[in-house]
């Protein structure tokens, strides 16, 4: 009888086991995994021959993101495999160190390319980390946990007013230290974003929007109406680029122009794969931020429309993981990531099409660049693992 009811109870714990599975999901490291090839073959498109030219081999970029891919891959594998909770407990510890961070660009460390210094080099390995690209990834972590700690504070005025503090900071610090307003709008969405989440009261964030609204159109008001271009910095010259870019063809319009170019003679089904014209001198480092110009000159609206639709599904893929995640700390941070990846996306797309004035914001996992893929892949490494702690329980 005892050997019988000891039959049946481990009957019951092995059909448990049994009933309970854990959640990977193979359609979001798909897309991503497509994303980061898709991207190797358009940089080596786009910078072929502009590398054959200053470096005397064709496949330099590709040779250089293709390493910085793979060590992305391993950040994504060992993040994905650490429980996410894990890093709950560092989260103010990241937000203080990315913050001290950002001013080492400007010490023997920093280094600098075409005009800006953005980047701190690590000595020994000859590899560059962007202090912007550390402090988007602690700001999700950072914010993620505040919100979890504040709890019904949050809702208060009060409240809402220190997190909105809590990240203007970095945003600042990005703007000021490293001349990088592109970033630092980055950040700062992200943060928005995050804490827009969270809140059950958006009214506050309606006034906050129209606001915001209201100073920049009021800016490029001003800046549409100065008489003297001279008082202007580069940043105005880009706003008044951006209205009017064939007044501007030799100068902050020039690159706008020989965008605008590759895409309409793209037309529907693209030139053919690497036999783009505007890579060939005219469009200034077409694999960094204009790269989505020499896919629509290349691949068509097809091929552009195809990469915009995959990374509606690698959104879509986070939105599930994040509407299951196990506890609130999980589900923020993967907003925090879609929602970096979704600003990017959009800003970067908009940029290319002169639908807002230029400025230098990267396409995830497309565009040239060793630090922005590899924080990237530790954000998709986060959200995997989120996802691998969702249960799934069969109905017996």
């Amino acid at each position: 009888m005892a050997d019988r009811d000891k039959d049946r109870s481990s009957d019951r714990r092995k059909r448990k086991k049994e009933q309970t599975e854990y959640f990977f999901d193979y359609s979001l490291l798909f897309v991503v995994l497509f994303l980061m090839g898709f991207g190797l073959v358009m940089i080596y498109s786009a910078s072929s021959y502009e590398a054959q030219q200053d470096f005397g081999s064709g496949t330099y970029y590709l040779r250089k993101q293709l390493v910085a891919d793979i060590l992305g891959l391993v950040v994504m594998m060992v993040m994905a495999n650490i429980p996410y909770r894990f890093w709950q407990r560092f989260t103010t510890l990241a937000y203080f160190a990315s913050l001290a961070l950002i001013p080492v660009v400007l010490t023997s460390l920093g280094v600098e390319s075409h005009g800006a210094r953005r980047w701190v080099g690590i000595p020994g390995i000859g590899f560059n980390i962007q202090p912007a690209e550390v402090a988007k990834t602690c700001m999700i972590l950072f914010l993620a946990n505040m919100v979890c700690l504040m709890g019904k504070k949050l809702r208060t005025a009060k409240g809402l007013a220190v997190l909105i503090a809590l990240s203007i900071p970095h945003s600042l610090a990005v703007w000021k230290i490293t001349d990088n307003m592109s970033s630092a709008i980055i950040i700062l969405g992200i943060a928005m974003l995050m804490i827009f989440v969270a809140t059950p009261d958006y009214k506050r964030f309606v006034i906050m929007g129209a606001v915001a609204a209201v100073v920049v159109i009021g800016i490029v008001w001003a800046i549409f109406n100065t008489t003297i271009i001279e008082k202007l910095d580069f940043r105005g010259e880009r706003i008044l680029a951006w209205r009017d870019p064939e007044a501007f063809a030799q100068g902050k319009g020039f690159q706008t122009l020989q965008a605008l170019y590759a895409i309409g003679s793209g037309g529907i089904w693209g030139k053919g794969l690497g036999q783009s014209m505007q890579k060939l001198d005219f469009i200034p480092e077409a694999q960094n931020d204009m790269i989505f110009s020499i896919i629509c000159e290349e691949l068509g609206l097809f091929g552009a429309i195809a990469i915009i639709l995959m990374f509606i599904m690698l959104l879509w893929r986070m939105m599930i993981v994040a509407n299951n995640a196990p506890d609130l700390f999980g589900a923020l941070l993967v907003v925090g990531v879609m929602g970096h990846i979704a600003i990017q996306v959009i800003l970067n797309i908009a940029v290319v099409t002169n639908t807002i004035p230029n400025t230098g914001i990267s396409l995830p996992f497309i565009s040239y660049g060793g630090s922005s893929v590899l924080f990237l892949m530790a954000e998709i490494g986060l959200v995997l693992s989120v996802a691998k702690r969702i249960q799934l329980r069969e109905l017996v």
